[in-house]
């Protein structure tokens, strides 16, 4: 079964905020890509779980 397609973009960040990102990946086992996404979509999934319901 085929990968589901992945919209690329360029992100800009702090070579600071990198390094920390690429040291975290690399303890979890992951990408740098692969750590920014994990990180996004946890972000997203606690904002919908604090949205009231009529909100969401």
């Amino acid at each position: 079964m085929p990968a589901p397609e992945r919209k690329p973009f360029l992100l800009r960040i702090p070579p600071e905020l990198w390094q920390e990102i690429e040291k975290w990946a690399a303890d979890e086992l992951r990408s740098v890509n692969g750590q920014i996404e994990f990180l996004l979509r946890q972000a997203v999934a606690k904002r919908k779980r604090e949205q009231p319901p009529d909100e969401g």
